[in-house]
């Protein structure tokens, strides 16, 4: 018996098991079924990268992607390695091959074909691991696509936040038919440096956000209705910068035919979770005159994601 092969083989699997990184990938599109393939494919090349979760929304067209995978250290403890990176500039690298912001319209703001990466941490992984993956992954897109990056929260030099910089760049300015996206419309010389990339946008891929936070879900509330100034403003009552939940952001946008959707961030969802932006909407729609639906997270939470990857990386390895 090999004590020592046993002993790091041992080692190996607990490290895949407790020391996990998580990046979600939110690509501008959802109606390009090859395009969507391609970027998978790309992600399966590196094995030991697991998508545990893929939310796509065609009124929105945009699809998100939830990645996961350990990381590996030096003998100092400092984060060397993890199939993630490897992972996400691949799809990336086909993203940009397949999909042409110039051609993309939807209900949902973006400013990139790439519209946001964000790493968390999980299991026993730390805040600052997430921030060196994100850090590695904005490099690498930047440098290699000639992409604008913008770093964000943790992986930010002075953790400036995600929704500051939208803002800055013009993020939540519908420019077509009053309340959807499409091209490009924003100026092609940035009015903020970038902390990667070219300072000159291509209007073919835009720009993209990259940041590193703890946890955070992402929860929508359908309104059975098609007035989506209602939906603004009962979005901005609910959100903290509108004096309402602390640690929610929403956006009121318009979601098919015949309804429009409260999309939110719940930056702590331990603290404020689901239920309370539940019967917050509830009772502000009811203000309105208007029917709400049954909300529904676009993510599973964490411990479904462990859970799903560890059983995926086991039938892999069986």
């Amino acid at each position: 018996m090999d004590f020592n092969s046993n002993y790091s083989n041992d080692k190996k699997k607990t490290t895949k098991q407790s020391m996990l990184l998580c990046c979600k990938v939110y690509i501008s599109e959802s109606r390009n079924k090859e395009a969507l393939d391609s970027i998978e494919r790309a992600a399966w090349h590196e094995p030991e990268t697991v998508i545990v979760n893929k939310f796509m929304d065609h009124y929105y067209n945009r699809v998100g992607y939830t990645l996961v995978s350990y990381v590996a250290h030096d003998s100092t403890g400092c984060p060397i390695y993890t199939p993630l990176q490897q992972s996400v500039v691949a799809m990336a690298r086909v993203a940009y091959e397949a999909i042409n912001l110039e051609s993309h319209c939807g209900a949902h703001p973006r400013l990139g074909v790439i519209d946001d990466i964000v790493c968390h941490p999980l299991g026993r992984a730390s805040l600052d691991e997430a921030a060196w993956l994100a850090k590695t992954i904005a490099s690498d897109v930047g440098n290699r696509f000639q992409v604008p990056v913008y770093l964000y929260a943790a992986a930010h030099p002075t953790g400036k936040a995600l929704e500051t910089i939208r803002r800055e760049l013009g993020y939540y300015r519908p420019n077509y038919m009053g309340n959807r996206w499409a091209g490009w419309g924003q100026p092609e010389i940035l009015p903020e440096k970038p902390n990667e990339g070219p300072e000159a946008v291509s209007r073919t891929r835009g720009v993209v956000m990259i940041g590193a936070r703890p946890w955070i879900a992402t929860y929508n509330v359908p309104i059975l209705s098609t007035d989506v100034s209602a939906a603004k403003r009962i979005a901005l009552m609910v959100s903290s910068r509108g004096g309402g939940l602390p640690t929610v952001q929403t956006l009121g946008l318009v979601h098919g035919e015949d309804t429009t959707e409260i999309a939110c961030m719940l930056l702590e969802p331990n603290q404020i979770g689901a239920d309370r932006v539940q019967k917050q909407v509830e009772m502000l729609a009811a203000q309105e005159g208007l029917d709400v639906e049954k909300g529904y997270f676009t993510d599973l939470s964490p411990e479904m994601i462990v859970e799903r990857y560890m059983k995926l990386i086991s039938a892999d390895s069986s």
